[in-house]
């Protein structure tokens, strides 16, 4: 028994680094891999002594004073910031900060520096006020609502393991909650248990661990005691478990060497924190932004000095505020917000929560979806694929042997036993009902075998073994061939072993089965005992094989998805064996597998390279999961990645899209952008085409409205510098936005045109700026037209005329730019091949007839707009058809030459 003095060990303990050091160290890996190597390579009691501690467990003092040096068990998760902060993100939004900046101009022009005779004019600074105030809270509200929803998804229970302590000298094994936990301590394991921290094997009785969270291996690893002569990666180490990890079955005490943000799980959620890269999204709205904002630079000064020279610097002033305003689509922060907002509510129906509401255009414009093959591609459990007789043909004699063997053993079951007995189904009460347990061997790591003994009737015994084939076939003498049993050649042996290959090479689990009879008599053979000394001249009857097998849904939903332009990798960390055969019943192709290791000495301009031509890399640790999609990124591609282990946090990150589900973990849905409450691929073909039908609807509005403003602003320049007065009064030019505007947030509502979907969609400048330089003077042409037509026809040609000039130009105007959203919003004829959403036709409608009787109401007057004659609108009529007619020819123009439209 130990005493409760500390001994100072041979080697200085050095577990991790105390909080006082933390903020020096703060560069340095959170975990201590040179600890998890020594305690790896030690003796169980050199291990202690790695970390000072006992095998009878720390003191009460002890653990006190390693609680305050180290701090509590518990990993630090990046909390959604708080609400008024959450709120001001989304003003940082460049549109939204334009629009800011016009509100204090115009407040200064108009209520500051307004003259007593026309007073205080509050409307423009009120209306693009209340634009950024309205997009702001959608957005706010939507994004902190769904991490809200994002949060309750994590169940909160309080978790505790079984640590030993020493009470007055004596070892006393009793829970306590994990983040008491501290390094030293002796925790034990039993079926069940999560483990609590990063830990040495001091007694493993069968212990198996099921560690796919963070190595991405399916199957459950064993453990063993022994030290190893040397380990490249920990995470692969047979002595060492790891915070996160479960265990399937059997029993084992484990020192603990690292907690809460130093172990291998603290450091994936360290490395997640903090702001994450700009996604496509980003940086397409910064590319559009700087387009609209050199065409302000160049066309506001211009209109400036055109109307200071012209007339007087001061309306010249307020003139090129208000075509500031004119130029800038001052509703596309709200247009966007409602579009993603309402995208998010489609999606929540297919039970999807958007994290991230712009998370949604990233989804429409994914080019590659890198996954796990867990899950996603698989059913996530294990089934017994095939079950063989020795020369490898199906076989229910061997069935009925394995369910036998399955059912009647007394120890946990294990995965590969659920399966079985899954598999007899029905047959389950027919193969053992005739059978009566009498003894069992139970299966331990060195014979790599499990035993039962079954009795038949009073004159016969079975013993029932299964386990590695190659131990099977160790202990076997004969097989069984139809009803006979023959004795295994060392060729019948070869045959064998070259059959259980053959599977394994598949990525497939084989195991052997065979069986004994026994002859017994009297009425005592029930009592009788057996040991594993009695597994010897077995039968072998067959063979069983394993997998997790592809989800029936899998390949049709990569057909689809590969039909709507994305390609689907596979990144794991499973061994290339298990992924190539599951790749290859669901249609990628597996020919050219890439391990994790081969991608290291890679530049990212090389991997994005070896990328390209590869679909399936496999073996991957984390941080090189999230380098093959960063690659992938600054090759220009649009990346997705879904994931729900420790170890695809940092890949979530990373992403322009981050994906998870429910049953992920903690840290892998915090790093997500869109959580599927169903792990599907269909659930996530549905997401990518509403973020492609929100993609669109959004450009529809960009497009069309920086075309249209860009046009109304080069006809502001020519009317600038020819005639005597201004061509739009300020406050009408103001009111022509807002009543346009409005009409488009019927947008998200808009039908779309399958061809406009058919493949990924990226935000890029170049397109837009070539549509407003092709399309948007086209209505200056008309606009030309009516300024000649309110010139020459109606004689509004002086100062007294102004307003009837006025007049004429804002119907033509508004009428024309609502109009031709409906040619603008398709590449196809308007109205017959491709129709508006009700909801855009009733709102255009409204704005077009609020324009027509606007200057015939008395607010039209109170703003300076005058009557026009009834002989105007025959006029109007020609210029309207014409202009159509135009836009329509432009539009197949446009087209064949750029070869895309919206």
């Amino acid at each position: 028994m130990h005493t409760t003095a500390t001994t100072t060990p041979a080697t200085p303990p050095t577990p991790q680094t105390p909080r006082k050091q933390r903020k020096s160290a703060a560069r340095l890996p959170a975990v201590d891999t040179q600890l998890l190597e020594r305690a790896a390579t030690a003796l169980p009691e050199s291990a202690l002594g790695l970390v000072d501690a006992h095998r009878n467990g720390l003191t009460a003092t002890e653990a006190q004073a390693r609680l305050e040096q180290w701090g509590p068990n518990l990993v630090r998760h990046q909390r959604p910031p708080r609400p008024i902060v959450q709120y001001l993100r989304t003003l940082r939004n460049p549109f939204i900060l334009i629009l800011i900046g016009l509100v204090a101009v115009m407040f200064v022009t108009d209520v500051l520096l307004a003259g007593p005779e026309e007073g205080a004019d509050w409307f423009g600074v009120l209306t693009i006020s209340a634009m950024v105030l309205v997009s702001s809270v959608m957005r706010f509200w939507q994004e902190f609502r769904s991490s809200r929803a994002a949060e309750r998804l994590a169940a909160l229970v309080r978790t505790t393991s079984a640590v030993t302590r020493q009470i007055d000298g004596v070892p006393v094994t009793g829970e306590r909650p994990n983040e008491e936990i501290v390094p030293g301590d002796i925790v034990e394991l039993a079926a069940g248990d999560m483990l609590p921290a990063d830990v040495r094997l001091l007694r493993s009785t069968d212990l198996q661990v099921h560690q796919a969270m963070p190595t991405g291996e399916a199957m459950p690893v064993e453990k063993r005691v022994t030290p190893l002569e040397a380990t490249k990666d920990p995470l692969e180490a047979e002595n060492l478990g790891f915070m996160g990890t479960s265990v399937v079955s059997g029993s084992g005490t484990a020192l603990v060497l690292q907690t809460g943000d130093r172990t291998a799980f603290g450091n994936l959620a360290a490395s997640i924190q903090g702001a994450r890269p700009l996604t496509a999204f980003d940086t397409g709205i910064q590319k559009v932004t700087w387009t609209l904002i050199r065409f302000m630079a160049v066309v506001v000064p211009a209109v400036f000095i055109i109307n200071g020279i012209t007339k007087d610097w001061g309306s010249a002033f307020l003139f090129a505020v208000v075509t500031a305003v004119g130029l800038t689509p001052e509703m596309l922060p709200l247009v966007v917000t409602a579009n993603l907002a309402k995208g998010a509510q489609m999606m929540s129906r297919s039970r999807v929560i958007v994290k991230r509401l712009a998370a949604i255009q990233d989804l429409g414009g994914m080019e590659v979806l890198a996954t796990d093959k867990t899950g996603t591609l698989t059913e996530d459990r294990i089934v017994l694929e095939r079950h063989l007789d020795t020369a490898g043909h199906s076989s229910d004699r061997t069935l009925g042997w394995a369910t036998v063997n399955s059912h009647f053993q007394t120890g946990l079951r294990n995965l590969l036993d659920e399966a079985v007995l899954s598999a007899a189904g029905d047959d389950l009460d027919r193969s053992v009902s005739r059978f009566e347990l009498i003894d069992e061997m139970p299966f331990d790591f060195a014979r790599r075998r499990m035993s039962v003994v079954v009795a038949e009737d009073e004159q016969l015994h079975v013993i029932v073994t299964k386990g590695a084939a190659e131990e099977i076939l160790r202990i076997s003498e004969w097989e069984m061939v139809g009803t006979e049993q023959r004795r295994l050649t060392a060729d019948r042996r070869a045959e064998i072993e070259a059959i259980v290959a053959e599977h394994n090479a598949l990525g497939v689990r084989a195991l052997g089965l065979a069986i004994r009879d026994i002859p017994v008599a009297g009425p005592r053979s029930r009592d009788i005992e057996y040991a594993v000394d009695d597994e010897v001249q077995m039968t072998m009857v067959g063979i069983l094989t394993f997998f997790d097998p592809p989800k029936a849904s899998a390949k049709p939903a990569l057909r689809s998805l590969a039909s709507h332009g994305i390609d689907v990798k596979v990144i794991t960390g499973d061994n290339p064996l298990v992924p190539a055969t599951v790749c290859r019943e669901v249609g990628i192709d597996a020919t050219n597998i890439v391990l994790g290791e081969e991608t290291e000495a890679l530049s990212l301009a090389e991997l994005a390279e070896l990328a390209e031509r590869t679909h399936v890399f496999a073996k991957t640790n984390p941080s090189q999961k999230a380098r093959i999609i960063e690659a992938m990124r600054e090759g220009g591609r649009t990346v997705g990645y879904l994931g729900d282990g420790i170890n695809d946090a940092p890949a979530l990150r990373t992403a322009d899209v981050g994906i998870s589900v429910d049953t992920a973990v903690d840290i892998a849905k915090e790093s997500a952008d869109i959580i599927l409450l169903d792990k599907d691929l269909t659930v996530l073909e549905n997401g990518v085409m509403e973020g492609r039908r929100t993609f669109v609807n959004t450009m529809k509005y960009i497009k069309m409205t920086a075309s249209s403003n860009f046009g109304n602003v080069f006809s502001v320049l020519v009317a600038s510098a020819l005639l005597p007065f201004l061509p739009m009064i300020p406050i009408v030019v103001l009111i022509q936005n807002l009543a346009y505007d409005l009409s488009m947030l019927t947008l998200p509502w808009d039908k779309v045109d399958k061809e406009q979907i058919r493949e990924p969609r990226k935000w890029e400048s170049k397109t837009l700026a070539q549509f407003m330089l092709r399309i948007g003077p086209l209505s200056s042409i008309f606009d030309i037209t009516t300024f000649a037509l309110m010139w020459f026809v109606f004689s509004a040609n002086s100062v007294d005329q102004a307003a009837l000039f006025q007049s004429g130009w804002f119907i033509e105007s508004i009428i024309s730019q609502t109009l031709i959203v409906h040619l603008l919003r398709t590449r196809k004829l308007p109205f017959l091949q491709s129709r508006a959403s009700a909801p855009l036709l009733i709102a255009t409608g409204i704005v077009c007839v609020f324009g027509l009787i606007l200057p015939f109401t008395g607010f039209g007057a109170a703003v300076g707009l005058v009557p026009l004659p009834w002989s105007y609108f025959p006029w109007l009529i020609g210029t309207l058809a014409t202009y159509c007619v135009v836009v329509q020819l432009a539009k197949r123009s446009y087209v064949r030459r750029v070869g895309s439209w919206i």
